[in-house]
């Protein structure tokens, strides 16, 4: 989904999701039957996880602090989750690959 983007989309294998992106993403993943990735929004992944359209977290926590940041999680509205590690590694610079699914899946 976006703001500013317009089809045909510059990168292959991309879809522009229209609508509501929840209903967007639950199509495509019934459609398609693969694998959806989504690089880089946390408002995207906070939008899909009431709906459990997330069924796995890749996340690369890197080894130093900028600032105040930006929550992943908000602090309240909306509902937890609960996720078990199930991967992890560290690269040569110090950066956690860290990849959880939820509890359950």
């Amino acid at each position: 989904m976006s703001t500013t983007l317009t089809e045909p989309l510059p990168w292959q294998n991309s879809t522009l999701l229209k609508g509501d992106v929840a209903d967007a993403v639950a199509g495509l993943k019934s459609e398609l039957g693969e694998n959806l990735v989504v690089f880089g929004s946390g408002v995207l992944v906070r939008s899909l996880m009431p709906r459990d359209l997330v069924d796995e977290l890749v996340l690369l926590i890197h080894p130093l602090v900028l600032g105040s940041g930006r929550r992943l999680f908000a602090d309240s509205g909306s509902s937890p989750s609960a996720f078990e590690l199930v991967d992890s590694a560290t690269t040569g610079t110090g950066v956690l690959i860290a990849t959880y699914r939820p509890v359950g899946s």
